[in-house]
């Protein structure tokens, strides 16, 4: 039965027959109740302010909101490759007024932290995929390189002097780092940051020598000439940026990283609370504009239920661990 807001003294008199007498109190709570949302929803972001994870978490919060008539707040809670919030998400109050913006690190943190605090496929409702990303590999513009395999030359005839930047232990762009690292077979070092942002102004400051990190934080630098775009991490070359080669074909066929996105509720939200976020969702995701606006910054949108999300975290979450585990990447 559709719910319906009875007004004034009419109102008042249904709920006060319904609670008084309890007579077919299933079909008249849905009168007395408010239906969802009746008070903004929190969207959760694991990644500090300014990064590709909170700038898609905005985007998608006003234009949800908008959907549901009712405000939706980003509420950045970095710390712990995102960690800290997801683990806070999973013990909310299953309510649909806690929600969590999911990207891949969360994926990889099942195998990547002894102790992740979560689980990323049982804690959970899946509401939607939104996107997908790809990465780019990006290098300070007064390093001497122009493209990967001068990279790996410069870092192997420099053996422990260059660094490489990350949005925190367990990103997928950490892991990139480390999958690089690794194949190249070069003495790099790791260094952390709290979030993306930091990490790409280390980068242009010369603070740090290169980093993995998502097409739409590093390319407006790149088009500026504060960094230099050496390589995308996806198998095929993307339309942003048509001129730069693929890892493949710069010499390391095997190497596929993008990042993805999405939400995700508390286990236990009510079935009908998740309908109503999916389906808010998918009408956003739907329109031309908003998909226009989002391929603009390199982001591949994606369409789906709840199932099929949920189905596809799982898939992730199996594609990863072998993959962290032969980066040698752990965090007890």
């Amino acid at each position: 039965m559709k719910r319906t807001q009875a007004e004034g003294p009419q109102r008042r008199n249904v709920c006060r027959a319904a609670a008084v007498l309890a007579v077919g109190a299933l079909g008249w709570a849905g009168l007395c109740w408010a239906a969802y949302p009746d008070r903004p929803v929190t969207l959760e972001v694991g990644f500090a302010a300014g990064g590709p994870t909170d700038a898609m978490a905005r985007v998608i919060a006003t234009e949800m909101g908008a959907e549901l008539k009712q405000s939706m707040v980003v509420d950045n809670k970095p710390g712990a490759g995102s960690n800290i919030a997801a683990t806070h998400v999973a013990r909310s109050k299953p309510d649909g007024y806690t929600l969590l913006m999911v990207a891949v690190t969360s994926a990889i943190n099942q195998t990547l932290y002894a102790k992740p605090g979560f689980n990323l496929n049982t804690d959970f409702e899946p509401v939607g995929l939104v996107g997908t990303i790809p990465s780019m590999l990006v290098v300070n513009p007064e390093l001497p390189v122009n493209n990967v395999q001068e990279l790996v030359t410069y870092a192997r005839a420099h053996p422990g002097k260059l660094t490489f930047g990350s949005s925190g232990n367990g990103t997928s762009i950490h892991i990139a780092g480390e999958m690089f690292k690794s194949a190249a077979k070069i003495d790099v070092t790791h260094v952390p940051y709290r979030g993306s942002a930091p990490a790409g102004a280390a980068v242009v400051a010369g603070q740090i020598s290169y980093m993995f990190d998502n097409v739409p934080t590093v390319w407006p630098f790149v088009q500026a000439g504060r960094m230099r775009a050496l390589a995308v991490t996806t198998k095929e070359r993307i339309a942003t940026a048509p001129h730069i080669p693929t890892m493949a074909e710069s010499g390391f066929p095997d190497f596929d990283v993008s990042s993805w996105y999405g939400i995700i509720a508390p286990a236990k939200t009510p079935p009908d609370v998740i309908e109503t976020l999916n389906q808010a969702l998918q009408k956003v995701l739907a329109r031309s504009d908003f998909q226009e606006r989002m391929k603009g910054m390199g982001v591949i949108v994606k369409q789906g239920s709840p199932q099929s999300f949920g189905t596809f975290m799982k898939s992730e979450t199996e594609r990863w661990a072998p993959i962290v585990k032969q980066s040698g990447a752990k965090i007890d």
